[in-house]
């Protein structure tokens, strides 16, 4: 009797445990249930805890009220241009209305499914390859729209639809992989030609700007050549002259007489003879005269040391001997002549910086050097026959120097 009681007490709380599971049901968040009673919609629930009637009330559908991520696999769609490209898709939906969501579409998701292939078909089929390629956010702005409106009555919005690939046939990436690749090396060429032409026009004006400077440089150096050479000329012609000039006085005071002239004249004559290449002497005539001359001269001499009449004294003239000239003297007074005027030229330059520095105002620096050239030997003048060509060398302009603060120096 104690056993039938304690299983029919079982029995009892296992059927009230049971019944009391069947009546109370719990729905989680951001879900919605719908329930049927008796086979028909009676009412949806909210999330939390809701009593329904057993056996009479039941949970039919539990939707997920989240927005949800639907990935579609590739779709074969042919281009305007019959070209057959594969589309990947994806698309963001959310449900709105429960029951609408439960009863009015049998598989929402597969409907969706179908109507995106059907409408990428559609756009696509009315746009080329080029097109298709660079119009994407046109055709999810067009697919989003048609499905939005389709699936409205579903209780389904679809908030994006995006195409995450469009692959071309292979043989069309070869193409346009190709030619990506000869624009590349299109652009390439271009700037290696325009970095080339560049270079070049640096280049030609460097060497324009290095061959004027050079030119100027030649010009300055010619000048100044020409102007050496001058002075140098002028300085040779006033040496021979006074060279010319102290030999001749040194010959007439000797007051050499017709024997000496004539002595000279035989010692030459083995000097003219001198020669490997001398195979025939032609005597000179005049060497008939200078026997002659040396002979008068040697009786003179005969008759005057045998008691005859003295020989006739010789009219020195107006001649004397030139005085002897100190080359190493006239050395190191032009050497401390030039110390001198460079020291001056210096002090004169110190003096207009620091008169620059005083005033604040530019001002050409005058610096002058000697121009009368002078003469080689005591009291001796430049050669007059020079004067002329150089005043008139001196009036030409020079060339030009740029001093370091910026003014011009001729």
């Amino acid at each position: 009797m104690d056993l039938a009681v304690l299983i029919a007490i079982v029995a009892v709380a296992v059927f009230v445990a049971m019944f009391l599971a069947a009546t109370v049901k719990v729905i989680r968040q951001q879900q919605i249930g719908v329930v049927e009673r008796l086979g028909k919609f009676h009412r949806t629930l909210e999330p939390g805890p809701h009593l329904v009637i057993p056996v009479f009330d039941r949970v039919r559908y539990t939707l997920d009220m989240r927005e949800a991520v639907v990935p579609f696999p590739p779709q074969g769609v042919i281009t305007e241009d019959n070209l057959m490209v594969g589309i990947d898709s994806v698309i963001y939906y959310q449900i709105l209305d429960a029951r609408r969501a439960a009863y009015e579409a049998q598989d929402y998701i597969k409907a969706i499914e179908q109507l995106t292939m059907t409408t990428l078909r559609n756009i696509i089929g009315g746009l080329d390859l080029e097109q298709t390629l660079t119009s994407r956010e046109e055709i999810n702005q067009k697919l989003r729209v048609v499905l939005d409106e389709a699936t409205g009555k579903w209780g389904i919005k679809v908030n994006r639809v995006e195409l995450r690939a469009i692959d071309p046939p292979a043989t069309i990436r070869d193409a346009m992989e190709k030619g990506a690749r000869a624009e590349r090396d299109k652009r390439a060429s271009i700037l290696i030609a325009e970095g080339q032409r560049q270079s070049q026009i640096l280049a030609a004006g460097g060497e324009k700007e290095s061959s004027i400077l050079r030119a100027q440089g030649d010009r300055e150096a010619a000048v100044l050549r020409a102007q050496a050479d001058r002075q140098a000329q002028m300085l040779r012609a006033e040496g021979e002259a006074q060279a010319i000039s102290t030999v001749f006085n040194a010959i007439h005071a000797g007051e050499p007489d017709q024997a000496l002239l004539s002595y000279q004249y035989m010692q030459m004559l083995p000097t003219l003879a001198r020669g490997d290449s001398n195979k025939l002497w032609i005597v000179p005539s005049e060497i008939g005269k200078a026997l002659e001359g040396l002979g008068g001269s040697l009786g003179s001499l005969t008759e005057a040391f045998t008691g005859s009449d003295a020989a006739p004294a010789r009219d020195k003239g107006k001649f004397k001997a030139p005085e002897k000239v100190d080359v190493q003297a006239e050395i190191t007074q032009q050497a401390e002549d030039d110390a001198k005027e460079s020291e001056r030229i210096v002090q004169a330059a110190i003096a207009e910086a620091q008169e620059l520095e005083r005033s604040g105002r530019p001002k050409a620096p005058s610096l002058t050097a000697p121009s009368e050239p002078r003469g080689i030997g005591p009291g001796q003048q430049s050669a007059p026959t020079d004067t002329a060509p150089a005043a008139a060398l001196d009036d030409q302009p020079g060339p030009e120097f740029t001093q370091p603060d910026g003014s011009q120096l001729r």
